[in-house]
C-alpha cells in the first residue's frame, strides 16, 4: 500500500477544493435568480455553500485539539447539508433546472463523504508529527536605555 503524504496547508484538502468549487458553481447559478430573491434563498444558498470551505480552514487550523478539529468538519457538513436544502428549494421555485441542481447535489454529497472520512479518522489529520510549525520569534524584546 502507497504511503500517503500529508498537505501542507488547507488549500491541498480534496474537500476544500471541491468546497471552492461548489460555492464558485453556485453564485454563477444564482446570478439568473430572481432580483427579488437577493436577501432571501440567493443570499442563503451562496453564504452557506461559502461556509462550507471557511469551516474546513477553521477545522485545518485547530487540528492540534482532535475535538475542535472534529466540530469544525461537523459545522462544514451542516453547512453542506443546509446548502442541499436551499438547491432543493431552487428547484420548487423553478429557479434551477433539475439536472443543475443534480449536478450541485452530487458535488455536496462528495464534500459530505469527504468530510465524513476526515471525522472519522480525525486522529491522522491531528497527529502532531504532521503540524506546521514556525520557527520561535521574539514577541517581547527588552531593549536597553
Amino acid at each position: 500500500m502507497e504511503k500517503l503524504t500529508y498537505t501542507q496547508n488547507f488549500r491541498g484538502l480534496l474537500a476544500y477544493k471541491l468546497a471552492r468549487e461548489l460555492s464558485q458553481r453556485i453564485f454563477e447559478h444564482t446570478k439568473k435568480f430572481p432580483k427579488e430573491e437577493i436577501f432571501a434563498l440567493t443570499d442563503q444558498v451562496r453564504r452557506s455553500s461559502r461556509s462550507i470551505g471557511a469551516n474546513i480552514a477553521e477545522a485545518w487550523a485547530k487540528r492540534r485539539y482532535e475535538r475542535h478539529f472534529i466540530s469544525k468538519l461537523t459545522d462544514a457538513d451542516g453547512e453542506q447539508q443546509e446548502t442541499q436544502h436551499w438547491l432543493e428549494t431552487a428547484v420548487d421555485c423553478h429557479y434551477l433546472t433539475t439536472n443543475e441542481a443534480h449536478q450541485l447535489l452530487a458535488l455536496c454529497r462528495r464534500i459530505g463523504q469527504l468530510l465524513g472520512g476526515m471525522i472519522n479518522k480525525a486522529n491522522q489529520f491531528c497527529n502532531p508529527d504532521n503540524y506546521l510549525r514556525e520557527t520561535a520569534v521574539e514577541y517581547f524584546v527588552i531593549r536597553e536605555p
